[in-house]
């Protein structure tokens, strides 16, 4: 055994080494400077043939001052909201660092254990990547900072370095843009706000952000913002920061900012393209927002210049020539949003989100959600009808041919055989556009008319949570879905306009479905970056022969129905039109093999962002999916698909079971003594899904984001609307956020109508 002398000198040696190696590395690290900071180079977007599309940041926006131009309560601000014992500490969090490395050991997050002055370290110095090593250098180099910097160096450092959004490095550019006063004239209020930025400015300015992030609506972020604002101010009078007299005059009003101005360059439909980009960006690499805007990025996406130039051509020579705001109120604040990509592939060549950040329109219309999708959806009703079948059929599936009732006022039934009933105990019954009563016809003639009734029908019978499998294996996103009731079938969800064009491209490519993506490579200083991921492969959403039976059905609804304006495309091609109840919204997605495109039209009032009827819009009485918004697919896909040959689509094969009673009341259909919410989706005692009942005809107070005010579980009025009432929006937690959009999408999540 060795002796205890050894053990204790080869003890004491690498403990002594250990020591050696930690002066040896607290020496070589350099103290950074804030001057050096937010170097700042163009970022650089380029077309899908490599072609310059438009450079962005000419350079950094930010101007260092001096510790005496920044006012006291900005900086006790951000000292009560982050680090209230930065004037005792030296510098590092050692607790906070060890929670943080435990967290990064047991593969959790990565962030936390910072003070304000490992924050200026990371804003000058180091990468914002979280990682283990990065946090051992942080500290080192923020106990260097802490011994050979003062805490007014310090901190004047932080505030010159930090990010607050819109481009702003530092407080000084920070007061310019957000109040358009220097520094040293901020308000305690105004302080309080700039400092709620640095918990991330996405999600804390009230002008919204929701091309980066649809959770980030001007709403949803003023609600966020105030609570910081006025949470931050009431720890700086707790710290005694702030007398009485000056928090409440601070506390009485929200300080609101300036609103968002375009940047150089960014006009245009290349503003949306260009947030497109940065989002995607963003979400499939590491970088983070503020190193991105710092520049140096070289982005190659997948937009096609004369395809973008064909979509915008389009709308507007439409818009010209149906819509006249001078003559017809009723044509003011007509919004449009379009999207288009390659089956097969997920490219998104194309896309319209409104006037243009330069018209102060900075919600990208293609890419939020907020306007529902009426009629649209009932391909979703029929792919699941044919793959699962109802409790009747299954396990084989329905065919197209299989008859329903289409009349009107229809009295919806669970899968058990027993009525729906609204929380007042009457049978819920189905409207159909202008009343009309079809008797019993076939699911393709009712998809061709776009008919309502049966299609509530048809979505009760397979289950409503199969049509949101369908729908979600083709792209549909989580947070676009409505409350699964009888009206989930005909389009109360609000996917955007690039998710409904993806979905509709997984039928154009026979079932494959490619998640839409906008860059192709990211690159910074000319190197790829290597945390950038590329878009996922093709997954098999739905049997082959489902999704080119929905293809045939649709081409029979512009061959023979209501998108019977796209027979002037030329081509073979396939479609459905959808309109909401109020004639809130309309939109027609259809596809080619080549190309899947979705215009959706709506109106909004510019302040509370509510969708409008488009009753009397374009001097008719109401606006359906086959008009303007399929005129303007037509133009758009005749220059888009010009030189392409008509390849058409596959056949489709015989599917499914012919019942031509399967939608017919059963000879003595019972009524539920108590509301039925579940419905039995197969002949099996094992019980299935749970249905919420649609809430009453929709107010205004009822929009696609406060879901909080749609609460109701009735059915509707036995008189009904198109869509037997309105259905609760997403909560809060998920995508689309709580609020009604900013200047976009938004408003009441109504029913589908017809056409």
């Amino acid at each position: 055994m060795p002796s205890w002398k050894l053990v204790s000198g080869l003890s004491i040696f690498f403990f002594g080494s250990l020591v050696a190696m930690v002066g040896v590395a607290y020496a070589m690290v350099g103290i950074p400077s804030e001057n050096d900071a937010a170097k700042s180079q163009n970022n650089v977007y380029y077309w899908s043939n490599g072609e310059q599309m438009v450079a962005t940041g000419t350079g950094v926006n930010r101007q260092n001052v001096t510790i005496d131009q920044i006012p006291k309560s900005m900086q006790y601000a951000v000292i009560s909201a982050e680090n209230k014992s930065f004037y005792q500490d030296s510098g590092v969090d050692p607790t906070g660092i060890a929670r943080a490395l435990v967290n990064m050991a047991r593969g959790g997050e990565t962030q936390g254990g910072s003070t304000i002055t490992q924050q200026f370290v990371k804003n000058t110095y180091l990468s914002q990547d979280q990682t283990i090593s990065r946090k051992f250098k942080e500290m080192f180099i923020s106990i260097k900072v802490g011994t050979k910097l003062s805490k007014s160096q310090i901190l004047q450092g932080y505030l010159n370095t930090s990010y607050y959004g819109r481009g702003a490095y530092g407080i000084q550019a920070a007061a310019r843009t957000y109040y358009g006063v220097d520094a040293v004239k901020l308000t305690d209020s105004q302080c309080a706000f700039l400092a709620a930025l640095l918990k991330g400015p996405t999600y804390y300015d009230p002008a919204g952000n929701e091309s980066l992030d649809s959770t980030a609506t001007p709403k949803a972020n003023r609600e966020r913002s105030e609570e910081r604002w006025s949470w931050i101010l009431e720890e700086m009078h707790k710290d005694g920061h702030l007398t009485d007299a000056k928090y409440q005059t601070a506390i009485k009003k929200y300080p609101m900012p300036d609103g968002r101005k375009a940047t150089k360059g960014m006009t245009g439909q290349i503003s949306y393209l260009a947030d497109t980009a940065k989002k995607y960006v963003l979400a499939h690499s590491d970088i983070t927002e503020a190193q991105f805007d710092q520049g140096g990025y070289q982005i190659r996406t997948t937009f096609v210049k004369k395809d973008v130039n064909a979509l915008s051509a389009a709308v507007k020579k439409i818009q010209k020539a149906r819509l006249d705001p001078k003559k017809r109120d009723l044509d003011k604040n007509v919004q449009f949003g379009a999207a288009s990509v390659v089956p097969n592939d997920g490219a998104i060549v194309a896309l319209y989100g409104g006037d243009g950040y330069e018209n102060g329109h900075f919600t990208n219309n293609a890419d939020t959600s907020g306007v529902p999708v009426g009629s649209t959806w009932k391909p979703f009703v029929l792919a699941a009808a044919m793959e699962y079948g109802t409790a009747k059929t299954s396990p084989d599936g329905l065919s197209p041919l299989a008859k329903y009732n289409g009349n009107d006022n229809l009295k919806v039934k669970n899968a058990d055989g027993s009525y729906y009933l609204n929380k007042d105990q009457s049978i819920f019954r189905q409207r159909n556009e202008s009343d009309h009563a079809w008797g019993y016809i076939t699911l393709r003639k009712a998809m061709e008319q776009s008919i309502n009734t049966p299609f509530v029908q048809l979505g009760m019978d397979v289950g409503m949570t199969k049509v949101r499998d369908v729908a979600k294996a083709s792209g549909i996103l989580d947070a676009s879905f409505s409350t699964l009731n009888p009206s989930f079938a005909i389009g109360t969800s609000t996917p955007s306009a690039i998710r409904m064009a993806d979905a509709y491209s997984t039928f154009a490519a026979s079932g494959k479905h490619t998640d839409p993506y906008s860059v192709t490579s990211v690159n910074h200083d000319g190197q790829p970056v290597p945390s950038f991921t590329k878009p996922a492969k093709a997954t098999q959403a739905m049997p082959e022969n489902v999704a080119n039976n929905v293809t045939d059905t649709l081409e029979n609804v512009i061959k023979n129905g209501t998108g019977k304006n796209a027979l002037a495309l030329g081509r073979t091609a396939a479609g459905k039109t959808g309109t909401t109840d109020s004639n809130k919204s309309a939109w027609f997605v259809g596809y080619t093999q080549q190309l899947s495109t979705s215009v959706a039209m709506f109106r909004e009032d510019p302040k509370d962002h509510k969708l409008l009827s488009m009753n009397g819009t374009a001097g008719v009485e109401s606006i359906h999916g086959g008009d303007i918004p399929t005129s303007i697919w037509t133009e758009y896909m005749k220059v888009a698909l010009d030189g392409k040959s008509d390849s058409g689509f596959p056949d489709a094969e015989k599917i499914g079971v012919v019942d031509d009673e399967s939608g017919a009341p059963s000879p003595t259909p019972t009524v539920s003594a108590t509301p039925s919410e579940t419905a039995t989706e197969s002949p099996s005692a094992t019980p299935s899904e749970t249905y919420e009942s649609p809430t009453p005809t929709a107010t205004d107070t009822c929009n696609a984001f406060n879901s909080w005010k749609c609460d109701s579980t009735d059915g509707g009025t036995d008189g009904g609307t198109t869509d037997g009432g309105t259905s609760s929006s997403p909560s809060a937690t998920e995508s689309t956020g709580t609020t009604t959009r900013g200047n976009g999408n938004g408003g009441l999540v109504t029913g589908g109508g017809n056409n």
